[in-house]
């Protein structure tokens, strides 16, 4: 089924309405859409390599309610992809935009007739429990999921507060055997059940777990479950799982119901720590059975927080684009704390309330980049969470986060971006115990694992002694800038003379002969035979990129990188040539994740998100500008196949949502937030002091180039913002035109 089908003509009535429809406002001022979840499309990444998240949730909830289809594989991670409308079920929590599979936790599905538990073949329609989702019926907004399951001709509607998901069932009128599968043994991908219970505790209520192995090795989600019709029995069961045996009682649990007379309602309480606390989430969040007051409090919680970045253009896809990526972001890092501020730590003990909220899913080597620049911005009251919660899984685990979820370190991809986020907290003042939170980076640092150690004896990583060297070397003097300047800002000079100077350790991996980054040996020599457009997936020297991508990937000493070159202009001839270069590449393996190229730019993945923006630093805006529209009109769409990648937990969005607004922070725990070619007309942000309006005036597909900046009134000439102009609150005013400058 095509994607235009899905936008029906209500829905498209709704849009018109929203976008022509706004407060009253003096002659002049910015035309600010007033209905905000209205200009979200949900499918915007559930096709192509998007992976997101498609369901019911509220803004950094833990629950993600939503559907999970048979297949499983790489476009499946989130549990959904638009090619495919199959479902086996409802699940609790899901990854959205993440490049591996995990959670899909406590899938549900409501069921007719005679059934036989699990996954099922999509050869087979009798087979599993699965049904095909009626994409006709299928209507999805924020915080609220709909479809009919055509196998069993039952309604399906879904809608959250952070801790429960609450199904809605209409099942047909005298439907045989209604029943409800609680499938503990299929999340999706690589997750794996280890133990699991469902236990009925009263005739109309359950509670359980689900302990599961997979890219997070101990994952541990406890329910508390109720239903609004009466249990009439439950059958225990092992469906097979091949690949995924687990030594286990049973899987699932085949709850057959009372004949409904009405809808049924199911609301399932999630906890990290047990059974009691989801039954006090429940009790706390969602007492009673009123789905539809439950749908519009979602509602509400989304349009407040997609207040806090108010928008307006005068393209109505540019504010689907632009609203959808808003919404993306604020999917994760979700709440993984009890009602009453407990949580599951890095240490797997429960600890009582911290006085900020746990949260959880950092996918921080992607989001270090843009997302949390965006979010010291805008969510700056929810720093507190970030930064206490970071800190915690520290102390408790050992180090600062890598890829952290579910109390679990990943250790995935290179470098250490947790040193870069909390580095830029410190920086901008949004640490409240700024040195302990540097004793933790410093810490962090020093560890001999993940081939520090090795840096620290030859100045790099070598390339025969741990693979991908270049990748975890550059990003690992990425975090020894963000540290060293805020060991600066403290008043440790020692360190940040060590931290400054192991900051440019990639000036031992720049080839001044080829004009590139490349491997070295621990015998000094450099790894042949070299090809600047080869990748192989995850088994070279870089991490998902290649030699021109890395090449670029100094954003914190973009002086220093010119010096290798010999001189801003020979280093603004390489970046004319990465963007007109070929945009094949070498290899049989090469890096799925090398997409979204122009040139060998390639904007589908993070290493290059910044290499624009060098430009800007380079005071040639005149070059950006043009590269900038190209990524954000050409790589972007209000479509399922709308992204050029993974949407990675949020930065594609966040990369967007900054250029959009004609900034973007460049170095790491800089605070300097570099001009682009915005192309909103203005935009207002809730920061830390109030309001920060942005007013572009003459935008246009061709006035792409900034002519002027005044901020609160008076010209300004610096190529960037500092962190402190936006967090106080004011207003810019930016003056486009069609004639390229520079400044």
């Amino acid at each position: 089924m095509s994607y235009k089908k899905i936008l029906t003509l209500p829905a498209v009535m709704t849009l018109l309405l929203t976008l022509s429809c706004s407060k009253t406002v003096e002659e002049g001022a910015p035309n600010y859409p007033t209905k905000l979840t209205d200009l979200v499309d949900p499918w915007i990444g559930t096709g192509g390599h998007g992976h997101v998240f498609l369901g019911a949730s509220v803004p950094l909830g833990m629950v993600q309610l939503g559907p999970t289809s048979v297949a499983e594989g790489w476009d499946w991670c989130s549990g959904y992809h638009i090619s495919d409308s199959t479902v086996i079920g409802f699940s609790h929590t899901h990854m959205s935009g993440t490049g591996i599979g995990d959670l899909l936790d406590l899938t549900v599905m409501p069921v007719t007739g005679e059934v036989t538990p699990g996954r099922g073949t999509v050869d087979d329609p009798a087979s599993g429990q699965w049904s095909y989702s009626d994409r006709s019926r299928e209507v999805v907004r924020p915080g609220y999921y709909a479809t009919r399951l055509t196998r069993y001709g039952i309604d399906v509607e879904l809608t959250a507060t952070s801790r429960v998901g609450l199904h809605r069932y209409a099942f047909p009128e005298g439907a045989e055997q209604p029943a409800i599968i609680w499938d503990l043994a299929n999340g999706g991908n690589w997750d794996r059940l280890t133990k699991g219970e469902v236990k009925q505790v009263s005739e109309t209520r359950l509670e359980g777990y689900r302990h599961s192995t997979g890219w997070a090795k101990d994952q541990r989600v406890y329910f508390a479950a109720e239903l609004s019709a009466p249990i009439r029995s439950i059958d225990y069961g092992t469906s097979p799982t091949p690949g995924k045996e687990s030594d286990v009682p049973y899987n699932y649990a085949y709850i057959h119901l009372a004949q409904p007379t009405e809808s049924v309602l199911l609301k399932v309480a999630l906890s990290p720590t047990s059974t009691e606390d989801a039954w006090t989430n429940m009790a706390a969040e969602c007492p009673g059975w009123d789905f539809d007051s439950v749908r519009k409090a979602a509602d509400e919680a989304w349009e407040e927080e997609l207040g806090r970045m108010r928008m307006a253009a005068s393209d109505s896809a540019t504010l689907v684009t632009l609203y959808t990526a808003l919404y993306h972001t604020l999917i994760t890092p979700s709440d993984y704390s009890n009602a009453d501020g407990s949580y599951l730590g890095a240490d797997f003990a429960k600890h009582t309330d911290p006085g900020y909220t746990t949260r959880s899913t950092f996918s921080l080597w992607d989001t270090y980049r843009a997302y949390h620049p965006l979010f010291t911005l805008t969510q700056t009251d929810r720093m507190r969470d970030i930064v206490g919660t970071m800190t915690a899984i520290s102390r408790e685990g050992g180090k600062v986060p890598v890829w952290h979820f579910y109390a679990n370190e990943t250790n995935t991809m290179v470098g250490d971006p947790g040193i870069c986020v909390l580095a830029d907290a410190i920086v901008k003042g949004l640490c409240e115990e700024p040195d302990s939170v540097y004793q933790e980076l410093k810490k962090t640092a020093l560890l001999d694992e993940r081939g520090k150690d090795l840096r620290r004896e030859y100045g790099y990583i070598p390339y025969d002694k741990m693979g991908e060297s270049v990748a975890y070397d550059m990003e690992y003097a990425i975090a020894d800038a963000a540290l060293a300047e805020a060991s600066k800002l403290l008043g440790h000079e020692e360190d940040y003379t060590y931290f400054l100077k192991m900051s440019k350790s990639y000036h031992h991996l720049f080839d001044p002969v080829t004009g590139f980054m490349r491997g070295k040996g621990s015998d000094g020599e450099w790894h042949t035979p070299f090809d600047p457009t080869a990748s192989k997936h995850r088994d070279d020297d870089y991490c998902e990129g290649n030699a021109w991508q890395y090449t670029f990937l100094v954003p914190q000493d973009v002086e220093g990188l010119a010096g290798c070159f010999g001189g801003e202009e020979r280093l603004i001839a390489k970046l004319d040539s990465l963007f007109t270069i070929s945009s094949d590449l070498t290899g049989a393996d090469a890096s799925p994740d090398i997409s979204g190229l122009i040139g060998q730019y390639a904007h589908g993945n993070e290493p290059s998100h910044h290499t624009i923006y060098l430009y800007s630093v380079l005071g040639r805006q005149s070059k950006a500008a043009p590269l900038l529209r190209q990524v954000m009109t050409e790589l972007y769409h209000a479509a399922p196949d709308g992204l050029s990648g993974n949407e990675d937990a949020g930065q594609m969005s966040a990369w967007l949502l900054l250029s959009a607004i004609g900034l973007y922070q460049v170095e790491p725990a800089g605070g300097r937030y570099y001009f682009g070619s915005p192309i909103i007309d203005a935009a207002e942000l809730s920061v830390r002091d109030g309001h920060f309006t942005i007013r572009v005036h003459d935008n246009s597909a061709e006035n792409i180039y900034i002519q002027r900046i005044r901020l609160n009134g008076g010209d300004y000439t610096k190529r960037y913002l500092d962190y402190e102009d936006i967090a106080r609150g004011g207003i810019l005013d930016i003056y486009m035109g069609s004639e390229p400058r520079d400044f």
